[in-house]
């Protein structure tokens, strides 16, 4: 399989023969497992204090007093005196099943389903029908897997990067990632996350240059060395169909055997 390579004014130049990997059977299941795990990865183990709810001499009654034989504060003729303690359900008491740091949070998966999941999520970048299901604007591009040359890894502006895309015909998924800036629902817009945004294109480099500082102000893009690849930036959520542009170099080192 062929595709065209575009140049920086968004026109064919060359023709590049598609690496086997994106001839990958796509396994949904095995990204979805690959991409829970490098989430799950990322969680911190932690657990209540052993002692919570039990700095208390509290004691027990016992029989005879017409009263549940909870634990109580000792003492009288002060208001926390006879008041129950301890147990879970008084107030101040320990909790009945409080997390622990022994629980195992971390999904683990073996090294060669996790490169399996980065194969098959590569080859879904080149199926039109599931990028475009995934909600990304591909109206205006030419075909997929969208290659550029290299001189894209040498841009070094946000206007001249923005010119590129729109040549390209990816622009308008970035305005499309723009535009879905929400705020979101629940406790975590207390906590760091307040606002969700969707994903826009994900552009893959061979090497480190200078467009990753010019394409780090538009919503949404992210640049990755191809060496880098994951499951969970080629399918975000574990979903299929990432828009993908790769350069040049970038499909030729998977011609070379990464990710076998």
């Amino acid at each position: 399989m062929k595709v065209h390579v575009y140049s920086l004014d968004g026109k064919p130049i060359e023709e590049l023969e598609l690496p086997p990997v994106f001839e990958e059977e796509l396994r949904p299941d095995v990204v979805r497992r690959a991409v829970i795990s490098a989430q799950t990865a990322r969680l911190q183990p932690w657990g209540a204090d052993v002692m919570a709810g039990k700095r208390t001499s509290a004691e027990t009654w016992g029989k005879g007093y017409g009263v549940a034989r909870v634990r109580r504060v000792k003492g009288s003729r002060y208001p926390a005196a006879g008041r129950g303690a301890f147990a879970p359900h008084t107030v101040g008491g320990r909790r009945a099943h409080p997390p622990k740091v022994e629980k195992v949070l971390h999904e683990r998966i073996n090294k060669k389903e996790r490169r399996l999941a980065i194969r098959s999520a590569i080859a879904a970048t080149a199926r039109k029908e599931l990028v475009k299901a995934r909600g990304h604007i591909v109206d205006d591009i030419a075909e997929l897997p969208l290659v550029v040359s290299d001189e894209f890894e040498g841009i070094k502006k946000a206007g001249q990067a923005k010119e590129v895309l729109q040549k390209l015909g990816a622009w308008k998924d970035v305005e499309r990632a723009a535009n879905s800036v929400k705020i979101r629902a629940g406790r975590g817009k207390m906590r760091g996350r307040r606002y969700r945004q969707a994903v826009g294109p994900l552009i893959v480099v061979n090497k480190n240059g200078d467009v990753k500082l010019a394409i780090g102000n538009l919503p949404g893009v992210e640049v990755v060395r191809v060496e880098n690849l994951s499951a969970e930036r080629l399918a975000p959520g574990g979903v299929l169909g990432r828009l993908t542009i790769w350069t040049k170099s970038a499909i030729q080192k998977l011609a070379g055997g990464l990710w076998k």
